[in-house]
């Protein structure tokens, strides 16, 4: 454990602290977009120690929580079905759809497993020819190479068992969106080091320039989030809006050109519904239409979705930062990680989680500005 013990150490964060209290001069708001990020800083405590004025805000960096409705409830249909086998990683298993989740599913007999990877899923279609056998693809640009070598490999295998239930989404739109929002007080972004080791960073530098924001690629450990913060408020007080990369130890400005390749071969970029967001133009991933065998919302004829969100959550004023988990009325009573209302309580990435593990209460949290 030599690599994250020297990515927390205490005096290091302190000197950073330190060096940020020293140049800030006045308020700045900055949004992480990345679920992992956010657990770190609530986890640990970072967005409590910040300077005074140096607020973070937690943006929809968790793709479970981002997963629309609609695609839940499609989800719960299709596992329903006999000769099928639903698989997805376990953290989507007890996400809420409209009135039920995959958990309850397999509890009433359906065939729903966890798996690690969709390879995994590929070898249960391979195994068993006479199932069905369905992935839920979810997941930012991270996610996307993964699942498209999926795709590649069961066609070259000939599965006509497996397909994709996909809702892929791409992190550059919902930053330009947020931007746009009248409501939006966010003056600098850190983005995720994991999207930014597959696709690179030349996606988010028309943005920085277009908005004049300063964009930090950062990774995952305290000081990694901690030198992020320190680099974001520097190009703030000198106003500058440029990308700059913290996460040079994994990341490069190109990305992986390899993963790319595989991802442009096997989607297309198209127009996603973001639970929180909404519907944002060019902001997700379909299957070409070379694959579109492999499609399981045309394969399976769902019908009409009327997706309905709880009435109590608050998921998505939570998604685009005008609101904490503290905010909500539900919050650590009707609504916990064994009694979820909604995405952001029940991932391992979502923010309303975060909040509840590290026993965040309303009177030690202020709300957004």
């Amino acid at each position: 454990m030599r690599i994250p013990d020297e990515y927390r150490d205490p005096v290091l964060a302190r000197r950073l602290l330190a060096r940020t209290a020293a140049i800030a001069t006045r308020p700045w708001q900055i949004m992480e977009v990345c679920g992992g990020q956010t657990h770190t800083l609530v986890r640990q405590g970072i967005d409590e120690l910040l300077p005074a004025g140096i607020r973070m805000v937690h943006g929809p960096g968790c793709p479970v929580c981002v997963t629309p409705l609609e695609t839940l409830d499609r989800a719960m249909d299709i596992a329903a079905r006999p000769g099928v086998v639903f698989t997805s990683f376990g953290d989507m298993l007890r996400v809420p759809g409209s009135s039920t989740d995959l958990l309850s599913a397999r509890a009433r007999g359906a065939d729903v497993r966890v798996v690690y990877s969709p390879m995994d899923a590929v070898e249960i279609a391979r195994a068993e020819p006479d199932r069905e056998v369905v992935f839920l693809a979810v997941g930012f640009e991270t996610t996307a190479p993964a699942n498209a070598m999926a795709v590649l490999h069961a066609s070259r295998l000939g599965l006509r068992n497996f397909s994709l239930l996909v809702s892929h989404v791409l992190v550059p739109p919902a930053m330009t969106t947020l931007l746009e929002s009248p409501d939006c007080g966010v003056q600098a972004f850190l983005a995720a080091g994991h999207v930014c080791a597959v696709m690179g960073w030349t996606a988010y530098e028309p943005i920085a320039r277009r908005y004049r924001v300063p964009i930090v690629v950062t990774g995952f450990e305290p000081l990694d989030l901690l030198e992020g913060i320190h680099m974001a408020v520097r190009q703030l007080e000198q106003g500058r809006a440029e990308v700059e990369n913290q996460y040079a130890r994994a990341v490069r400005r190109e990305g992986n050109t390899e993963a790319q390749t595989a991802v442009s071969r096997v989607f297309r970029v198209a127009d996603q519904v973001w639970r929180g967001l909404g519907p944002l133009p060019s902001s997700g991933l379909r299957l070409a239409e070379e694959f579109a065998g492999f499609d399981a919302a045309l394969r399976y004829d769902v019908g009409a979705l009327r997706p309905r969100e709880h009435p109590d959550c608050i998921a998505g004023a939570i998604l685009t930062g005008t609101r904490l988990p503290t905010d909500c009325s539900a919050y650590g009573t009707r609504c916990t990680p064994r009694t979820p209302l909604g995405a952001p309580m029940v991932s391992s990435e979502g923010t309303c989680a975060a909040f509840h593990a590290a026993g965040r209460t309303a009177a030690a949290t202020g709300s957004p500005v």
